[in-house]
C-alpha cells in the first residue's frame, strides 16, 4: 500500500532533475523556510532535506501534521529523527558520499604530512624551502570507523604501503579482517602516526576521540577529521595542537564553524577545510540515483533503502 504520496523537494532544480516523478507521486517545491510552491503543507507526507543547512531547517518538520518520510541527502543522521518524530520513516544517504569523503581523508592525510598546505603559505611569501616530510607510506595508521565511507578510505590506503588498524563500535572480523573495539582506542593510539575519524555522531560517539585518546598518541602523530566535529574533543584537541605535539587536518569540527578568533585557525600544526568531504562532483550522479529509487519505492508501496527509522514501513 503506498504510504506518501506527495513529496517536498528543497530546491527547483532538484525538483527538475527528478521529474516526472513517479506516477502517484505529486511534487511539492518547500525549502523549510518559506511556503510551499505548488502544494501546502498540510498535503505534505515525504520530505527530502537540503543537502547544505538542513540541521537549521529542522524544525519545520513539525509543521507537518501527517509526516511520513524523511530523506536525508548526507550520510549523518544526528537530530533528524528527534525532528522528524517517532512515527516517520527517516533514511540516509549512505554510500552517496563514500567515494568524495574517501578522497578527501587520503588528501588531508597527504597534504599534511608532505607539508602541502606550509607549501602554499611559503608560497603566498616567495619562499623555497625545501624540507624532507613524512610519507604516507610506512605510516601506521587508526581508522576509527568501518561503515562505508571507512571501507572506502581503506580501499584508497591500499596502494600507499601503510600498516591499517580498524576501529568499530565492536571487537569482531569480517571479510576484511579483524575490526578492533572502540574501547581499545587509548592502547592502540599510542602505537599509531596517523589516526582517521569517519565515525557519525550519537551517544556513544560523542567526544570518543577525548583527551586520553589523544594524550596516547605519539608525538608528531596526526588526527583527522571526515566524520562528526564532535566525535573529537575540540578543546583537548587544540592544546595538543597549540602546544606542538599534534597535528590536525580537520574536514569537520565543534562547533561548526570554529568562531573566527578559535586559535585553531591560526595553529601551523592546522589544516582545516569547511565540511566538504561529500560535496564533489561525484555527490550529484549518486544522490540523484539514490532518490529515484527512494521516490520508485514509495510509489509503489514498497520500504525505501537506508532506513535508519523505520516509521511506517
Amino acid at each position: 500500500m503506498q504510504t506518501v504520496r506527495t513529496v517536498s523537494f528543497p530546491d527547483r532544480q532538484l525538483l527538475a532533475d527528478l521529474s516526472p516523478l513517479p506516477e502517484g507521486l505529486k511534487g511539492v517545491l518547500w525549502d523549510l523556510k518559506s511556503d510551499p510552491e505548488g502544494g501546502t503543507v498540510s498535503e505534505i507526507d515525504g520530505v527530502i532535506l537540503p543537502y547544505i543547512g538542513a540541521a537549521a531547517v529542522l524544525g519545520s518538520l513539525a509543521r507537518i501534521d501527517g509526516l511520513k518520510f524523511v530523506q536525508a541527502q548526507s550520510t549523518g543522521y544526528d537530530g533528524i529523527i528527534e525532528a522528524a518524530g517517532p512515527d516517520a520513516g527517516v533514511a540516509n544517504a549512505a554510500g552517496v558520499h563514500a567515494a568524495a569523503t574517501a578522497e578527501l581523508a587520503v588528501g588531508l592525510m597527504l597534504a599534511k604530512l608532505r607539508g602541502i598546505d606550509q607549501a602554499v603559505r611559503d608560497q603566498q611569501r616567495g619562499l623555497w624551502r625545501p624540507e624532507r616530510r613524512q610519507s604516507l607510506a610506512d605510516r601506521r595508521v587508526l581508522l576509527v570507523g568501518v561503515g562505508g565511507i571507512g571501507h572506502e578510505i581503506a580501499r584508497r590506503l591500499e596502494p600507499f604501503e601503510v600498516t591499517l588498524t580498524r576501529v568499530g563500535s565492536s571487537a569482531r572480523t569480517d571479510e576484511h579482517g579483524d575490526v578492533h573495539a572502540s574501547a581499545e582506542l587509548p592502547a592502540l593510539a599510542a602505537t599509531h602516526d596517523v589516526l582517521v575519524s569517519v565515525l557519525p555522531l550519537n551517544e556513544q560517539t560523542h567526544q570518543l576521540i577525548g583527551e586520553s585518546v589523544l594524550a596516547s598518541l605519539p608525538d608528531g602523530a596526526l588526527v583527522v577529521n571526515v566524520g562528526r566535529g564532535s566525535v573529537v574533543d575540540t578543546a583537548a584537541l587544540t592544546k595538543e595542537v597549540l602546544s606542538g605535539r599534534l597535528h590536525c587536518a580537520l574536514d569537520v569540527v565543534d562547533p561548526e564553524p570554529l568562531p573566527q578568533d578559535h586559535p585553531l585557525w591560526s595553529a601551523p600544526n592546522a589544516l582545516i577545510t569547511p565540511h566538504v568531504g561529500g560535496n564533489a562532483s561525484a555527490f550529484e550522479p549518486r544522490i540523484l540515483k539514490l532518490l529515484r529509487r527512494q521516490l520508485e519505492a514509495l510509489a509503489a508501496g514498497r520500504a525505501p533503502a537506508n532506513l535508519v527509522q523505520k516509521g511506517p514501513f
